[in-house]
């Protein structure tokens, strides 16, 4: 018997797990989306810059190498279109349900199902799927006055295409990579902005190209080729990249490429210095950014570091006096350890999946969860990463996932047994110990206790061995 299958999401996650579904022949699924279309943070996500920080190449399924990616790095339309496009060529359009969000989810113990409720009614499903992702819910500051503001304000991730910023005076509060990506064209327009910057960050410089018609028709054409460009920027983000977060031996020449860029880019001394990092590199996301600095040092743009002490009608009040601004713009990311807090989910014997994870979320190879049978995670606690692409990852999950269905089909519901979980507590906690995220900064890695929630701390090869099928003895089954 086919299991019935709700997947909550139509982003990245959502979308490999309905088509390895239906490259499995398995039908019986319902994608619930909370949106207008797929796409998930590149449906969200448009405003001025907006684009991605990996490589196209390996920012895409495995199995859907999309040869007409026009850069290197891909900005935000392309990569929505080309999500739109797995979506219509693997045929999940009938089974998504666009508008629709899920509010709560509850395991009925005495069906062996799950009972999936909308607004509009309740459904059962044998099992569920999590694809909600981990940057989807805008974070606002607390801010006192904010409700005050006479101008027009937004967060980044809600941009108001209505509003022009030409020739306006704009504040953007927040620093980060999405505030580098936009701060440039904002740069463009505005007759001045203020950029509100609590803690400088690691900006490394991006190394973006475009690809032409010769280069992408090499890569329609010899598939062995563009498998080779993807397999080396795999291999080179691996060995590179993630020993700097780990205190090896890149972080040493990652953080002199990083200040070198500094120098070459910011030639004033007083904002180069504003702009100096006082923690290792990595312990925040490194920004990859070439447009951000220069941005930084127009006559018209300021880099403010003075506290916000309130929003008033007027614009920004620092502890040094009143900024005027007729627009802000709240570049200031997203609840990211909250997993899930949006839905309401109740499993076994009564247990709310929010109160499990007061003290902070974690799940079996971010996959399952005690206690909540049949119920996986897709970019889960502790599978987000800092230095490769979250595809890879993704599709790992995806491929545990469609391992696990046959057992459950055979076996009845399965959940991860508890002794699975404390094993795997113990292994994640003595990784996390030689990563550089605790090194004492705050960043949206880690949740207000200042536990590490979202990073993966080992590398995409190990996660994807461990993750390669499923242990029927890391589970218990109710036949």
């Amino acid at each position: 018997m086919r299991p019935t299958i709700a997947i909550i999401g139509a982003g990245f996650g959502g979308l490999c797990m309905a088509i390895q579904l239906e490259k499995a022949g398995i039908r019986s699924y319902t994608i619930f989306e909370k949106g207008d279309n797929v796409g998930g943070t590149w449906r969200d996500n448009t405003y001025p810059g907006a684009g991605c920080d990996i490589p196209s190449h390996l920012y895409s399924f495995s199995f859907e190498k999309y040869s007409s990616w026009t850069r290197r790095f891909p900005e935000q339309p392309e990569i929505l279109g080309y999500l739109e496009k797995c979506a219509d060529k693997y045929g999940v359009r009938p089974r998504l349900r666009l508008n629709t969000a899920v509010v709560a989810a509850t395991f009925e113990e005495s069906l062996g199902k799950w009972r999936v409720r909308t607004a509009a009614r309740d459904e059962l499903f044998d099992v569920v799927v999590s694809a909600v992702g981990q940057l989807n819910r805008p974070q606002l500051p607390d801010i006192p006055g904010m409700s005050t503001f006479n101008g027009t304000a937004f967060h980044s991730a809600r941009w108001d295409h209505s509003f022009d910023l030409t020739g306006k005076r704009v504040a953007v509060i927040g620093s980060g990579s999405s505030a580098a990506q936009l701060i440039p064209k904002v740069a463009e327009v505005a007759d001045h902005l203020d950029v509100f910057q609590r803690t400088p960050n690691w900006v490394i410089p991006k190394a973006d190209a475009v690809f032409g018609a010769g280069a992408r028709a090499a890569f329609r054409h010899v598939p062995f080729l563009q498998r080779a460009y993807r397999e080396w920027i795999y291999r080179y983000v691996e060995s590179t990249l993630y020993p700097a977060l780990a205190g090896g031996w890149s972080s040493g020449p990652l953080c002199k490429r990083a200040l070198d860029h500094l120098h070459d880019q910011v030639p004033d001394p007083l904002l180069r210095a504003k702009l100096t990092p006082d923690y290792p590199i990595g312990c925040k996301r490194v920004v990859a950014d070439s447009k951000f600095y220069p941005a930084l040092t127009r006559p018209k743009v300021d880099v403010v570091t003075d506290r916000i002490t309130r929003i008033v009608p007027g614009g920004v009040e620092t502890a040094a006096g009143l900024r005027e601004a007729d627009a802000i713009v709240y570049a200031t990311g997203f609840q990211t350890s909250d997993f899930l807090a949006s839905i309401q989910v109740t499993g076994r014997g009564g247990r709310h999946l929010a109160e499990e994870w007061k003290d902070g979320a974690e799940a079996y190879l971010g996959i399952a969860v005690p206690h909540f049978p049949n119920l996986f995670l897709l970019y889960g606690p502790n599978t987000n990463l800092g230095h490769s692409s979250i595809v890879f990852m993704i599709e790992c999950q995806v491929r545990y996932i469609m391992g696990c269905l046959p057992q459950l089909a055979a076996r009845g519901p399965m959940e991860v047994r508890p002794e699975t979980m404390a094993t795997w507590r113990r292994n994640l906690e003595a990784a996390m110990g030689r990563m550089v995220w605790q090194a004492g900064c705050t960043s949206w890695y880690k949740n207000a206790a200042g536990r590490v929630t979202n990073n993966w701390p080992g590398t995409t090869t190990a996660y994807r061995r461990i993750t390669r099928a499923p242990r029927p003895d890391a589970f218990q089954f109710s036949h």
